[in-house]
C-alpha cells in the first residue's frame, strides 16, 4: 500500500486512474499503461523502499514536477 500512497501523493496531478488488484502467492507487479515497471515474480525479490516510485518517475513522468509534500 505504501507504493500506491507514494505514487498518488507525488503524482496526483499526473495519475488519472489507479487500480490495486489482489493476487496470490505474494504477487507484486506494478504496471502503468500496459508497461511493467516492477515484478516481484520476475525479479525474485521485494521492491526496495522508493524503488517503484523512482521507476515511475524515470520511465513514465520524467521531468514532471512532484506534488509538494
Amino acid at each position: 500500500m505504501r507504493v500506491a500512497h507514494d505514487l498518488l501523493h507525488d503524482y496526483q496531478h499526473q495519475i488519472t486512474d489507479l487500480t490495486l488488484v489482489t493476487g496470490s502467492k505474494g504477487t507484486f507487479d506494478v504496471e502503468v499503461d500496459g508497461e511493467m515497471l516492477f515484478s516481484k515474480r520476475t525479479s525474485g525479490r521485494h521492491a526496495k523502499p522508493g524503488e517503484v516510485l523512482a521507476l515511475f518517475r524515470d520511465r513514465i513522468v520524467r521531468g514532471a514536477p512532484v506534488y509538494e509534500r
